[in-house]
C-alpha cells in the first residue's frame, strides 16, 4: 500500500517544492484570495512539475552544502565591491574603461552548477555571461573593463566555480 502510494505520488507530483511554489506565488501575484484563485493555483500546482519533470533531463546531483553559507558571504561581498569600482568606472572617464569578452573554461560538468555560475557571473556588477559552448566547457563572458584575463578567469574559478563544484559535482 505504501509503495503504491509512493509510486502515485511520484508520478503525479514529481516535484512538492516546486508545486507549493507555484500555489503560493499564484496566490501572491493576485490581489485577493478567492475559491477561484486557489482553484487555479492548485491545478497550476499540479501540472507545470508534470511538464517541468519532462522538460528537465539533467536531474541536480546535489553534493556537500557546508560551502553554501561561505560563498554567499563571498557573494554579498564581491556584488558590493563590484558595485563600487563599477559606479567608479562609469563616473570616472570614459577611456579608462576597456570592455572585453573572454573565453572562460569551465570544469565543472554539471547543467546546475554551470546555471549557477552563470547566475552568479551576471549577478555581480561589471560582467555578464553571454554564451555557454554547445558542448558546455566554455563560458563567454563580458566584461565592462578588462585589463588582465587571466587574472579574472583564475578570480572566477577560485571564487566561484571551485565551491560550486563542491555543492554539483
Amino acid at each position: 500500500m505504501r509503495a503504491r502510494l509512493r509510486v502515485w505520488r511520484r508520478r503525479w507530483l514529481p516535484s512538492l517544492p516546486l508545486s507549493t511554489a507555484v500555489f503560493c506565488f499564484w496566490l501572491l501575484m493576485n490581489d485577493q484570495v478567492s475559491a477561484g484563485h486557489v482553484v487555479l493555483a492548485l491545478v497550476l500546482a499540479l501540472l507545470i512539475p508534470l511538464f517541468a519533470a519532462r522538460l528537465d533531463r539533467e536531474f541536480a546531483r546535489i553534493g556537500r552544502l557546508r560551502g553554501i553559507p561561505k560563498m554567499a558571504a563571498v557573494l554579498v561581498l564581491d556584488i558590493v565591491r563590484s558595485n563600487i569600482t563599477v559606479a567608479l568606472q562609469v563616473l570616472g572617464p570614459e577611456r579608462r574603461i576597456t570592455p572585453g569578452f573572454i573565453w572562460l573554461p569551465l570544469d565543472i560538468a554539471n547543467i546546475h552548477g554551470i546555471a549557477a555560475l552563470t547566475s552568479i557571473i551576471t549577478l555581480t556588477p561589471g560582467t555578464v555571461s553571454s554564451a555557454l559552448s554547445d558542448d558546455r566547457r566554455y563560458l563567454l563572458v563580458h566584461v565592462l573593463h578588462l585589463e588582465d584575463a587571466d587574472a579574472l578567469i583564475a578570480h572566477i574559478k577560485t571564487r566561484y566555480e571551485a565551491p560550486l563544484m563542491e555543492i554539483f559535482p
